[in-house]
C-alpha cells in the first residue's frame, strides 16, 4: 500500500512487549516507569492476527522487537504463527540475544529468519556501564548460539559522539571474522526534531520509510518521531492498518509520549 508520499509501506515492527532484562541508557530514561501487565500486551493470537490481516495491504516483512521480545515465554508460538502467514517474506528478531541460548534453536524451527543483536561494545566495563550492569558475556554466549543455528547474524551498534573510531573499527573486525554484517546506528533522542542527515546506516532518510509499528498495548504507530498513535480497531484490523499508512508524515519530528523501550527503535 502507497502512503500519501507515495512510499510503499511493506514493513511492519511489532513490539511484542515493553519489558527488557536489560537497562540501556539510550533506551530506558531515567526515571521511566513500566506499567504494563501481561493483561495490557497484546495476545499471541491477535498479533499473528493483525500480521494476517496486514498481509492485504502489501507486508511482507515483519520484525518483533520490544522492549526484549525473547522475555515473553510465548515468543515461539508467536514466531510460528507469524510465519504460516503466506505472504511474509522476511521475518526477523532485535534482541540483546542474553536469552538467545534458551531459544535459538526453537526460534529457528519455528522460521525466524534473522536476528539483528543489540551490542554496542566489546568492552566489559562499557557494556556493563550502557546496559546497567549487563554482562557481556552473556550477550557473547548469545551471539555464538545464533550464528551456531544457522541465524543471518547482524550487529546493532549505536554510536555516540565519545564512540572511538577505533570501536568502531573493532565491532567492524569482530564482524568480518564471523561472518556477520555490522550495521552502525547513530545515537539519536525522540524529544529532539528528527534529522535526515546522519553520519552512519541508520535511522534510515524520511524519504525512504517503508514501515509502520504495532505497539503491544495495541496501537498503531505510523511514524516513529510523533506522538501520532492508532488503536487497532480488532472489529475492522485491515481499516486500522490503512488509517496507520494513509496518517504517515513526509517527515518525523519528535516523539515525547513513548520512550524507546516501548516502541522498540
Amino acid at each position: 500500500m502507497l502512503d500519501r508520499f507515495d512510499r510503499e509501506i511493506s514493513y511492519l515492527r511489532i513490539s511484542v512487549t515493553e519489558h527488557c532484562n536489560l537497562l540501556c541508557s539510550y533506551c530506558v530514561p531515567a526515571g521511566c516507569v513500566l506499567k504494563q501487565s501481561n493483561e495490557d500486551r497484546l495476545s499471541a493470537e491477535t498479533i499473528i492476527r493483525i500480521v494476517r490481516e496486514s498481509e492485504t495491504i502489501g507486508i511482507r516483512k515483519v520484525r518483533l522487537t520490544g522492549g526484549e521480545p525473547l522475555v515473553r515465554k510465548d515468543i515461539v508460538e508467536i514466531v510460528a504463527g507469524i510465519k504460516s502467514c503466506r505472504h511474509v517474506e522476511h521475518l526477523a528478531m532485535t534482541t540483546n540475544a542474553v536469552l538467545l541460548p534458551r531459544y535459538a534453536e526453537r526460534l529457528r524451527e519455528a522460521g525466524l529468519d534473522a536476528v539483528n543483536i543489540s551490542l554496542d561494545s566489546l568492552d566489559d566495563g562499557k557494556y556493563a556501564e550502557l546496559t546497567r550492569n549487563g554482562r557481556l558475556e552473556h550477550a557473547m554466549r548469545g551471539v555464538e548460539t545464533a550464528r551456531s543455528v544457522g541465524f543471518a547474524v547482524k550487529i546493532n551498534m549505536v554510536v555516540f559522539n565519545e564512540t572511538e573510531d577505533d570501536e568502531v573499527a573493532e565491532m567492524q573486525r569482530f564482524c568480518d571474522e564471523n561472518g556477520m554484517e555490522l550495521q552502525l546506528i547513530n545515537h539519536y533522542d525522540l524529544t529532539s526534531t528528527k534529522l535526515n542527515r546522519y553520519r552512519f546506516d541508520r535511522p534510515p532518510n524520511c524519504l525512504e520509510c517503508n514501515r509502520i509499528r504495532l505497539l503491544a498495548d495495541g496501537c498503531l504507530k505510523p511514524c516513529l518521531h510523533s506522538n501520532d498513535e492508532i488503536p487497532v480497531d480488532m472489529d475492522n484490523i485491515c481499516e486500522s492498518l490503512e488509517r496507520a499508512v494513509l496518517a504517515k508524515p513526509l517527515y518525523g519530528t519528535v516523539c515525547t509520549n513513548r520512550s524507546m523501550v516501548q516502541i522498540g527503535g
